[in-house]
């Protein structure tokens, strides 16, 4: 069966969802939407940079790309600083009659006990109405720590802690709003930016945390947050701009999962803007890793190495993301309506992408 798919913005991510969907034989772009209008009137090839056309043109209208009557639409519109909108586009693209695979909000991977039932029921409620799924995910919240995790303690005897960290170095990464005003580099050390005000972190990846909970059959007595920063030691630059000397160029922090008085499940990121800062906190394998660590009988640490052909591993992460979503869009558009996780899904494989 093939599948008919629209793109629903071409940003960091959805430009390599569009190249995604063109390398799968099963499935059809039919459609692009943007939201930039210097973009509309474009061919989708262009826009993901394949260097040639796709004979599919880019429209800010989004009635019309949904009057295509697409099988999925490939939502990859960023939510952090437009929330409620992005709640809202989700549920206007199911009550159209369309599955959806998104990137975003976040916390749609799994919202039980992270968010309160009226930020997540309307969208589920949408899908359950129109007899559609949704399925959000990428690779971290996502791939990184829920499949790849849980299929790791599949081959324990006894599991004390699960650990799922990032460590990657984010100075390639071009984004202006998530790096500065979101996460905080290039901020004063001693000023609060919007990922680390109270309960944005567990909002963010708390849903990490409770699903593989409830993978691992745990009910958790409590998910706690704790960060840290490392100034600048002189000005240097990213690829988002300028980072002066004393602010913030460093950045780790736990969202924790506990049962019992002890961590059961935490979700770690380690993040720096240059290699030799914090050379104290963990490394990563290679030019950066998402690593598990399954403390227990017996004991495992797996590493995943990210590397583009550009030799990027912000690239590598970017189209982790973007492959996530476009290789479950065959199991979502049959999976039973309503929100869906990885723990409703079966295996996701790369299948129909050898060469």
């Amino acid at each position: 069966m093939v599948y008919r798919v629209v793109q629903w913005s071409t940003g960091n991510v959805g430009r390599h969802t569009l190249a995604g969907i063109d390398a799968r034989p099963d499935l059809e772009l039919v459609g692009v939407w943007v939201s930039n209008p210097a973009k509309a009137g474009r061919d989708a090839g262009e826009l993901a940079g394949l260097g040639r056309d796709l004979g599919v043109i880019a429209t800010d209208d989004a009635q019309a790309v949904l009057a295509l009557e697409p099988d999925v639409v490939v939502y990859t519109a960023m939510a952090d600083n437009r929330l409620f909108e992005a709640l809202e586009e989700l549920q206007m693209i199911l009550r159209s009659g369309t599955n959806v695979v998104s990137s975003s909000p976040v916390f749609l991977q799994f919202p039980e006990g992270v968010v309160p039932d009226e930020m997540a029921d309307p969208v589920r409620n949408a899908a359950l109405d129109a007899g559609k799924s949704i399925f959000v995910n990428g690779v971290d919240p996502g791939f990184a720590n829920d499949a790849l995790p849980l299929t790791l303690t599949g081959i324990s005897e006894r599991i004390e802690e699960v650990r799922c960290m990032e460590l990657l170095n984010y100075a390639t990464y071009d984004n202006h709003l998530v790096m500065f005003d979101i996460m905080g580099f290039g901020r004063p050390v001693d000023e609060l930016p919007f990922l680390l005000n109270p309960g944005v972190l567990t909002m963010a990846w708390g849903s990490v945390v409770r699903q593989l909970a409830a993978g691992l059959g745990v009910e958790l007595d409590a998910v706690e947050e704790e960060h840290t920063r490392l100034p600048a030691p002189e000005t240097f630059e990213i690829a988002s701009g300028t980072i002066e000397k004393g602010t913030t160029a460093a950045l780790r922090f736990e969202v924790r999962g506990v049962k019992d008085g002890r961590s059961v499940v935490v979700l770690e990121h380690v993040t720096r803007l240059r290699d030799d800062l914090a050379p104290d906190w963990p490394q990563p394998a290679g030019q950066g890793c998402y690593r598990v660590i399954v403390t227990g009988e017996p004991n495992y640490t797996l590493d995943l190495q990210l590397l583009g052909t550009d030799g990027d591993h912000n690239t590598a992460g970017l189209k982790a993301t973007a492959m996530r979503l476009v290789n479950a869009i065959p199991a979502v558009v049959e999976a039973a309506p309503g929100l869906v996780t990885a723990l409703d899904l079966p295996l996701i494989t790369g299948k129909g992408l050898v060469r």
